[in-house]
């Protein structure tokens, strides 16, 4: 048994979060064994205050008995250079665009530290332990405040050319809507498939179901969607109907373009999967090349939260090989 394969082989791992910061010991087989969590430090303009708490995290879930990790890494949502080191932009997190995260972490940390996209560390965790297990060719969505996505081709992670491969929730699935994205895209599948849309969707749609029990405006939010959609609320299934429209016109160009063995759906939003599900297969069957959708798997991810920690410690892992 080589050293690497020993359970007593450690690495640290961070998840820096646009509202929390994780950080874990995790071992060689992917145990994670003592993690922390805490709020991420948003408002400083300072990128030395996000240092300070991640370095922070990791006194906290340090101690003597795993011994010294032999390497760490850090995820960040966000565009990553990974060539150059650098966090490129980070749009919940601006404090951190074109700062040198990775060699500021290995000066204070005295490791080798990896440093990633949480959305391609995801999709690592969930081909090395997760419902993508013994897939070569993986793509992962993870549907949360917005939508992000990695690709895995071959058994490698797939950056492109410029590191912003992925950015699944940026492709044009209605561009004659005229709904602007932030990134300053019109109709991108991350306005009609995350849970900011799943909030929009349903105050737009409100008048058309005068007898919802939804609040409106701001006080709305995807989980009382949800939760309502559950009780038969007609508003909140219409939404989701929607929803899971427009995610399968998103993955049925994934499927032309790429072919995968398996499209892994991960994120809060996965919550309301039997509401959105079969109006996703539909557009899927409908949509895309009739062999691939039929050999496709199309599943809810197995990780949960721990999904972009376990992909980074596998990366440190594979650092020390």
């Amino acid at each position: 048994m080589s050293k690497l394969s020993e359970p007593k082989q450690h690495v640290l791992a961070a998840d820096l979060g646009g509202t929390h910061l994780r950080v874990a010991v995790v071992n060689s087989c992917g145990q994670v064994v003592a993690q922390v969590k805490q709020p991420t430090p948003r408002d400083s303009t300072d990128p030395e205050t996000i240092v300070r708490a991640i370095l922070e995290a990791v006194e906290r879930v340090s101690n003597g008995e795993y011994g010294k990790p032999a390497a760490a890494s850090i995820v960040v949502p966000g565009a990553v250079d990974v060539d150059n080191a650098v966090v490129v932009q980070a749009p919940n997190l601006p404090s951190l665009t074109n700062f040198g995260l990775k060699s500021v972490l290995e000066t204070r940390l005295g490791l080798s530290v990896v440093l990633e996209n949480d959305a391609n560390a995801a999709a690592v965790g969930e081909m090395w332990l997760g419902a993508a297990r013994g897939c070569r060719d993986v793509v992962s969505v993870t549907l949360g405040t917005g939508l992000g996505g990695g690709i895995i081709l071959n058994g490698v992670l797939w950056r492109g050319a410029h590191g912003s491969a992925g950015e699944i929730g940026h492709t044009t699935v209605d561009p004659l809507g005229g709904l602007k994205c932030k990134c300053g895209n019109s109709g991108c599948l991350e306005l009609f498939a995350s849970a900011t849309a799943i909030t929009r969707m349903t105050n737009a749609q409100r008048s058309e179901f005068p007898n919802t029990k939804l609040p409106p405006g701001d006080e709305l939010t995807a989980e009382m969607v949800y939760d309502a959609g559950k009780a038969g609320d007609e508003l909140a299934l219409s939404v989701f109907r929607q929803f899971g429209m427009y995610l399968g016109i998103g993955l049925a160009n994934l499927i032309n373009l790429l072919d995968p063995e398996v499209i892994v759906i991960a994120g809060g939003v996965v919550n309301g999967w039997t509401m959105f599900e079969k109006v996703m297969h539909d557009q899927v069957n409908e949509r895309s090349f009739r062999l691939a959708a039929s050999r496709v798997r199309i599943v809810p991810a197995e990780c949960g939260d721990n999904a972009g920690l376990l992909g980074a410690a596998r990366l440190a892992l594979d650092l020390c090989q």
